[in-house]
């Protein structure tokens, strides 16, 4: 009952900035440099990240504010084709049975980093790594 209320009176959160594709390949870059970062929960600094403390992160240096939370960048992105994603798009996993409970910044090939979890760092995988291919969801866009 309580996702019903809310789900009526919030609106979908909005980025401020603005969103390019040119912000979008900054952030991706921006992400990169954080590679060797600590994970820490709810951490959205290079002193630590989440996963998605580190696309907040990242697009903030890029000019764009996102929200912190997996939900909420949901909310606010729409899905890509695979075959149309491009640098800098928000990769969705769903671990341990929760649907959009990872993210990480599409980086190119394939690729993207990402804040993995507690007691690990932040790196860079491939898509096509059998474990990341099981629990994909998509990648989508800011709009």
């Amino acid at each position: 009952m309580a996702l019903l209320f809310f789900g009526c009176v919030s609106a979908p959160p909005r980025p401020t900035g603005r969103y390019s594709a040119a912000a979008a390949e900054k952030a991706a870059d921006t992400a990169l440099t954080m590679v060797g970062k600590p994970y820490q929960y709810r951490g959205d600094s290079p002193e630590g990240f989440d996963c998605s403390g580190l696309v907040r992160y990242s697009y903030l240096v890029a000019g764009v504010d996102l929200p912190h939370g997996t939900a909420s960048l949901r909310q606010l992105t729409v899905p890509v084709l695979s075959r149309n994603m491009r640098k800098g798009d928000l990769v969705f996993f769903d671990q341990s049975g929760k649907k959009y409970s990872h993210v990480g910044i599409l980086t190119n090939n394939h690729r993207f980093v990402h804040a993995p979890s507690t007691g690990k760092r932040v790196r860079e995988d491939s898509l096509d790594d059998p474990y990341w291919k099981k629990y994909f969801l998509g990648a989508r866009r800011i709009s």
